[in-house]
């Protein structure tokens, strides 16, 4: 079975709208397709809100559209006190590098801004910056270089200032 397209730029500005206006959930449907964004429970200050897109791909031969199973980032605390978990926001291909003879983004160790590339993962062609959205000392990067990501999955420990 073929996914639906899915344009990653749309759901992006779909959830900065759903921050700026505070929205817990939105839900789209067109064509048989449906995409549901949906915001966990308040969570602790500093937390990203966790967006969990659903697609429904028409059927084939009839009926209604079942919905694809959405990786869901596991409910797991949080690894130790000042440390935020950075997860993947997408599917993908996680690379260290924007190119394999360029040196890495970041290292262990380092001083993160907001504006901090960590990474990058490439989606459907597509190469996607990953920021650290946050200010602290990079502590522990989780996935090796190369590797496949899904959505949700802890990238990299970040223990903020």
């Amino acid at each position: 079975m073929e996914l639906p397209h899915v344009d990653l730029e749309q759901i992006r500005a779909l959830m900065k709208l759903m921050e700026q206006f505070n929205f817990d959930e939105i839900d789209l449907r067109e064509d048989g397709r449906r995409l549901h964004l949906s915001r966990g429970g308040r969570q602790r200050s500093g937390a990203a809100p966790v967006v969990v897109p659903t697609m429904v791909a028409p059927s084939l031969g009839g009926g209604e559209g079942k919905a694809a199973a959405a990786p869901v980032a596991a409910a797991s605390a949080e690894p130790g006190a000042g440390i935020r978990v950075i997860r993947s926001p997408m599917v993908g291909t996680f690379y260290r590098a924007a190119s394999p003879d360029s040196p890495n983004f970041v290292e262990e160790g380092v001083h993160l801004t907001d504006d901090s590339v960590l990474c990058i993962i490439e989606a459907m062609k597509v190469m996607n910056e990953i920021k650290a959205e946050c200010q602290g000392e990079l502590v522990k990067i989780l996935v090796a270089n190369g590797e496949a990501v899904e959505y949700g999955e802890p990238l990299f420990h970040v223990r903020v200032s």
